[in-house]
Protein backbone atom coordinates (compact mmCIF):
# COMPACT_ATOMS: atom_id res chain seq x y z
CA UNK A 1 0.00 0.00 0.00
CA UNK A 2 1.43 3.07 -1.10
CA UNK A 3 1.58 6.10 1.14
CA UNK A 4 -0.32 8.84 -1.12
CA UNK A 5 -0.38 12.73 -0.27
CA UNK A 6 -2.46 15.83 -2.07
CA UNK A 7 0.01 18.79 -0.73
CA UNK A 8 -2.25 22.13 -1.11
CA UNK A 9 0.76 24.12 -0.25
CA UNK A 10 4.34 23.57 1.08
CA UNK A 11 3.29 23.10 5.13
CA UNK A 12 0.10 21.41 4.93
CA UNK A 13 -0.25 17.82 3.40
CA UNK A 14 -3.74 15.61 3.20
CA UNK A 15 -3.14 11.85 3.68
CA UNK A 16 -5.11 9.83 0.88
CA UNK A 17 -4.28 6.87 2.23
CA UNK A 18 -5.97 6.63 4.84
CA UNK A 19 -9.60 8.79 5.54
CA UNK A 20 -9.61 9.20 9.16
CA UNK A 21 -6.00 10.94 8.89
CA UNK A 22 -7.55 12.53 5.28
CA UNK A 23 -10.86 13.08 7.57
CA UNK A 24 -8.41 14.73 10.84
CA UNK A 25 -6.18 16.69 8.46
CA UNK A 26 -9.17 18.53 6.63
CA UNK A 27 -10.80 19.29 9.78
CA UNK A 28 -7.44 20.99 10.88
CA UNK A 29 -7.37 22.92 7.54
CA UNK A 30 -11.21 24.03 8.09
CA UNK A 31 -10.52 25.41 11.43
CA UNK A 32 -9.62 28.55 9.47
CA UNK A 33 -13.21 28.86 9.07
CA UNK A 34 -13.97 29.36 12.75
CA UNK A 35 -11.12 31.54 13.33
CA UNK A 36 -12.33 34.32 10.05
CA UNK A 37 -16.03 33.53 11.47
CA UNK A 38 -14.48 35.02 15.14
CA UNK A 39 -12.03 38.00 13.27
CA UNK A 40 -15.44 38.93 11.47
CA UNK A 41 -17.13 39.39 14.70
CA UNK A 42 -14.34 40.76 16.41
CA UNK A 43 -12.16 42.64 14.14
CA UNK A 44 -15.00 44.05 11.84
CA UNK A 45 -16.64 46.63 14.61
CA UNK A 46 -20.19 47.56 14.87
CA UNK A 47 -21.47 50.71 12.61
CA UNK A 48 -20.18 53.10 16.21
CA UNK A 49 -17.31 52.16 15.65
CA UNK A 50 -16.12 51.91 12.38
CA UNK A 51 -14.35 54.63 12.03
CA UNK A 52 -11.44 53.30 14.46
CA UNK A 53 -10.70 50.68 11.62
CA UNK A 54 -10.28 50.41 8.33
CA UNK A 55 -12.99 47.96 7.76
CA UNK A 56 -12.33 47.35 3.80
CA UNK A 57 -8.89 46.39 4.39
CA UNK A 58 -9.81 44.19 6.91
CA UNK A 59 -12.30 42.53 4.74
CA UNK A 60 -10.31 42.42 1.88
CA UNK A 61 -7.72 40.68 4.10
CA UNK A 62 -9.91 37.66 5.53
CA UNK A 63 -11.12 37.21 2.14
CA UNK A 64 -8.51 36.78 0.95
CA UNK A 65 -6.89 34.28 3.49
CA UNK A 66 -10.55 32.20 2.93
CA UNK A 67 -9.91 31.85 -0.75
CA UNK A 68 -6.29 30.57 -0.09
CA UNK A 69 -7.91 28.20 2.28
CA UNK A 70 -10.85 26.86 -0.18
CA UNK A 71 -8.23 26.78 -3.10
CA UNK A 72 -6.30 24.46 -0.87
CA UNK A 73 -8.72 22.07 0.41
CA UNK A 74 -10.30 21.84 -2.63
CA UNK A 75 -7.50 21.20 -4.69
CA UNK A 76 -6.55 18.69 -1.75
CA UNK A 77 -10.07 16.35 -1.36
CA UNK A 78 -9.78 16.51 -5.25
CA UNK A 79 -6.32 15.16 -6.03
CA UNK A 80 -6.89 12.38 -2.94
CA UNK A 81 -10.27 11.70 -4.52
CA UNK A 82 -8.46 11.09 -7.99
CA UNK A 83 -5.97 8.90 -6.65
CA UNK A 84 -8.25 6.71 -4.64
CA UNK A 85 -10.55 6.63 -7.40
CA UNK A 86 -8.08 5.32 -9.63
CA UNK A 87 -6.70 2.65 -7.43
CA UNK A 88 -10.83 1.45 -7.28
CA UNK A 89 -10.10 1.38 -10.86
CA UNK A 90 -7.12 -0.75 -10.54
CA UNK A 91 -8.68 -3.03 -8.34
CA UNK A 92 -11.78 -3.64 -10.25
CA UNK A 93 -9.52 -5.04 -13.63
CA UNK A 94 -7.76 -7.30 -10.77
CA UNK A 95 -11.31 -8.30 -9.76
CA UNK A 96 -11.85 -9.44 -13.53
CA UNK A 97 -8.50 -11.29 -13.82
CA UNK A 98 -8.91 -12.72 -10.37
CA UNK A 99 -13.05 -13.10 -9.64
CA UNK A 100 -12.56 -15.81 -6.50
CA UNK A 101 -9.59 -13.64 -4.80
CA UNK A 102 -11.21 -12.42 -1.54
CA UNK A 103 -8.26 -10.47 -0.73
CA UNK A 104 -8.87 -8.26 -3.93
CA UNK A 105 -12.41 -8.08 -3.50
CA UNK A 106 -11.97 -6.90 -0.30
CA UNK A 107 -9.23 -4.41 -0.67
CA UNK A 108 -11.99 -2.90 -3.83
CA UNK A 109 -14.77 -2.73 -1.45
CA UNK A 110 -12.62 -0.64 1.01
CA UNK A 111 -11.30 1.42 -1.28
CA UNK A 112 -14.77 2.10 -2.83
CA UNK A 113 -16.07 3.15 0.78
CA UNK A 114 -12.96 5.57 0.84
CA UNK A 115 -13.93 6.84 -2.41
CA UNK A 116 -17.19 7.55 -1.26
CA UNK A 117 -16.28 9.20 2.05
CA UNK A 118 -13.74 11.47 -0.04
CA UNK A 119 -16.60 12.32 -2.19
CA UNK A 120 -18.94 13.26 0.78
CA UNK A 121 -15.99 15.44 2.35
CA UNK A 122 -16.28 17.73 -1.40
CA UNK A 123 -20.42 18.37 0.15
CA UNK A 124 -19.73 19.16 3.67
CA UNK A 125 -16.56 21.22 2.14
CA UNK A 126 -19.46 23.37 0.23
CA UNK A 127 -21.36 23.79 3.45
CA UNK A 128 -18.39 25.27 5.27
CA UNK A 129 -17.45 27.53 2.50
CA UNK A 130 -20.89 28.50 2.26
CA UNK A 131 -21.16 29.25 6.05
CA UNK A 132 -18.56 31.12 6.05
CA UNK A 133 -18.97 32.96 3.51
CA UNK A 134 -22.32 34.04 4.63
CA UNK A 135 -21.11 35.52 7.77
CA UNK A 136 -18.26 37.28 5.32
CA UNK A 137 -21.11 39.15 3.44
CA UNK A 138 -23.19 39.76 6.25
CA UNK A 139 -19.95 41.90 8.25
CA UNK A 140 -18.56 43.27 5.02
CA UNK A 141 -20.66 43.76 2.42
CA UNK A 142 -21.05 47.52 2.78
CA UNK A 143 -17.40 47.94 2.91
CA UNK A 144 -15.70 45.26 0.67
CA UNK A 145 -16.57 43.40 -2.70
CA UNK A 146 -14.19 41.06 -3.50
CA UNK A 147 -13.40 40.38 -7.44
CA UNK A 148 -15.49 37.22 -8.11
CA UNK A 149 -18.33 37.43 -5.77
CA UNK A 150 -21.05 34.61 -5.37
CA UNK A 151 -24.42 35.15 -4.62
CA UNK A 152 -24.71 34.36 -0.79
CA UNK A 153 -28.24 33.77 -0.19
Amino acid sequence: NRFKMAAPSDQQYLPCDDFLKFQDALKKLRLIDDRIIHALNTKIPTQSFRDKVDVPTECKRLYDEMQLSYNQRDRSIRHCVELVNDDVKKLRQQKLDAPDDVDILRSLRKEQTKLRLMQQEMSIEEVVKDRTLKVFYERCRDNYTPPSAPIVM
